[in-house]
């Protein structure tokens, strides 16, 4: 990956004129079936871009009372876009409640903002990575279609999401409008993520992207690693899937642990009975086991560089602290 930066073809980006990072957004829209792509700096650039490109002022957005945009996005659809976030409860799967889906749904009436988008999260974060299967997805298509409103995925791990359920990743970005995709996540490079669409709506996210001071220059530097990374890290998502399920296993044997839910891909959650998540933290960075909670739940995330003997020491250090009282 490194040697693909140093080697990365430049040009000016801000006038579609550096071949790095058009070849990754073409990359990109290819494997979500898509149109077009739009490189960005961030997941959360990419799904603010998304509500720009397809709401208008006043609008409301659809999303779960769990999601990344609504609870970890700085609250920038409200302070930049001007839009509401109306939340629709997400179950332990990370899907929305269908039934209050369409109750949520304003009506087409004057006293009434317009219901702009339905933003969707898949795999989702806070539940657990889980994955939103192509049945969970069409229900909310189905929804979305009456009522003529576009949907958005912020899938930040969608591979992580394809691999574990064995399809192409296009199949999941098929039932949405647009799709935002993180580079630096499980695909393992340094920085940026992708958002893709149709043609009309990837030229409207430019402009959006402008606003946002989105338009780098020679950011094919960064857009190297990116398709390094779609080229060469998706299959193997799988290994941190496995080694995940390896944690899982073994957290289960660790006295007052629950899982919080059982991984589906490659996060794990967890909390310990009668002990403050955040000093258990602090006490698994003094072993040098790095990872954080998350609102009184431990999170670990396997990744590239993580392997299973990384696990079992990990595991080998939390007995320890739990046994200990540490």
């Amino acid at each position: 990956m490194r040697r693909a930066i140093a080697d990365a073809e430049l040009g000016d980006d801000v006038f579609a004129e550096d071949p790095s990072v058009n070849r990754l957004q073409e990359l990109a829209a290819e494997m979500m079936g898509k149109e077009a792509g739009l490189f960005v700096s961030s997941g959360t650039q990419g799904n603010l871009v998304a509500m720009l490109s397809h709401c208008q002022r006043g609008d409301e957005v659809m999303c779960g009372d769990q999601a990344h945009t609504l609870l970890y996005e700085a609250g920038g659809a409200w302070a930049v876009g001007g839009f509401g976030l109306r939340t629709v409860r997400n179950d332990s799967r990370g899907r929305l409640d269908a039934g209050e889906l369409r109750a949520t749904i304003r009506p087409d009436d004057e006293h009434f903002p317009r219901t702009g988008l339905i933003c969707l999260e898949n795999t989702h974060n806070r539940c657990g990575g889980a994955v939103l299967s192509e049945e969970d997805l069409s229900s909310v298509r189905d929804i979305a279609d009456q009522h003529g409103i576009p949907i958005h995925v912020d899938g930040a791990r969608i591979f992580n999401a394809a691999v574990a359920l064995g399809i192409p990743a296009s199949r999941l970005a098929d039932y949405s409008d647009s799709i935002t995709f993180c580079l630096s996540k499980g695909l393992g490079a340094p920085i940026g993520s992708v958002l893709c669409g149709s043609r009309d709506f990837i030229k409207r996210a430019r402009r959006a992207r402008k606003v946002l001071g989105g338009g780098m220059r020679q950011a094919g530097i960064i857009a190297a690693a990116g398709i390094y990374a779609l080229e060469n890290m998706v299959e193997r998502l799988a290994d941190d899937h496995e080694n995940a399920r390896v944690a899982a296993v073994g957290l289960r044997e660790i006295p007052g642990i629950t899982l919080t839910p059982s991984p589906q891909t490659n996060l794990v959650y967890f909390t310990v009975e009668g002990r403050d998540a955040e000093k258990m933290v602090a006490a698994l960075e003094e072993r040098g086991v790095i990872c954080f909670d998350e609102s009184g739940r431990i999170r670990w995330v396997t990744r590239y560089g993580i392997e299973r003997e990384d696990i079992e020491e990990a595991l080998v250090h939390l007995s320890a602290i739990v046994r200990d009282g540490a």
